[in-house]
């Protein structure tokens, strides 16, 4: 039986080092962006119900979707928000149960679902554990600010949209404080990993 565990995190707060440490570990990463982002894609099921729904006007030049149009449309209208999601949520599940159901086959021992907003959008009946890789509001605050370039207006702004960190560590079953080293991450990590009663490679 392979154990599924939900990694999740706020943004800037070290998710992705974290998700590379598994792979690290020779472990499969089912990644939530990585797939809407396929999803969607010229072809598939998802960007013929979006082009239907938003219009050819939606679309770059070379018939892809065009993100940031799309983008600016449902940030300030909810119904419209409401509606990308209801097209574009099934298809991304559909694409990570796959996936999950290749590494079951295969007997992996563990199957990582790296999803950013795992407590927001309510998906943890997906995984068996969850992961939650925390740090401080102001190192949060920092990282995102070297790592976008951005002001202290947006960066907090951006922060605020999410759920706070503090509010996850009650529902994660367990929490990597990423405020330290990379090495002192991956150390927490492993302890998590073999309580869970799992091998490291």
């Amino acid at each position: 039986m392979s154990l599924i565990i939900g990694l999740t995190g706020g943004i800037a707060s070290g998710k992705s080092t974290v998700s590379n440490m598994f792979k690290e570990m020779d472990i499969t990463v089912v990644d939530a962006d990585v797939e809407a982002r396929l999803a969607v894609m010229k072809g598939e099921s998802a960007y013929n119900q979006i082009v239907e729904e938003f219009g050819k006007e939606v679309l770059l030049e070379d018939g892809e979707i065009d993100r940031p149009k799309l983008g600016s449309i449902i940030f300030h209208q909810a119904e419209k928000r409401n509606q990308l999601n209801q097209i574009v949520h099934p298809e991304v599940r559909k694409r990570m149960n796959a996936k999950v159901e290749d590494a079951k086959i295969r007997k992996e021992q563990v199957v990582v679902l790296d999803i950013p907003l795992l407590f927001e959008s309510k998906q943890t009946y997906l995984v068996e554990k969850t992961i939650l890789v925390y740090v401080d509001k102001q190192t949060q605050l920092k990282r995102l600010i070297e790592r976008n370039n951005l002001s202290i207006e947006d960066a907090e702004a951006r922060i605020h949209s999410q759920m706070p960190l503090s509010d996850k560590v009650k529902l994660a079953d367990a929490v990597i404080d990423n405020n330290g080293s990379i090495a002192d991450s991956k150390k927490q990590l492993i302890e998590i990993l073999t309580s869970w009663g799992i091998n490291q490679k």
